[in-house]
């Protein structure tokens, strides 16, 4: 489970990497490298959402097992 969390943080991670560079200079890598509005870009964001919400539980499931 600890490498599939490592592995979950690494792309949500390029995730907010690809967002500061849309950020500060308007470049979306995503959509360079796999073009823009195809269906492997749209592939790629949903995945990375989906990394971001599953460690959103890894968080919250670490709060609470402090708790005990």
């Amino acid at each position: 489970m600890e490498n599939l969390q490592k592995v979950l943080l690494v792309i949500t991670i390029i995730g907010a990497i690809n967002w500061g560079l849309v950020g500060l200079f308007d470049f979306n890598l995503v959509s360079t490298l796999f073009g823009e509005g195809t269906m492997l870009s749209r592939i790629i964001y949903v995945a990375i959402a989906l990394c971001g919400l599953f460690n959103i539980g890894i968080l919250l499931e670490h709060f609470d097992s402090k708790k005990d």
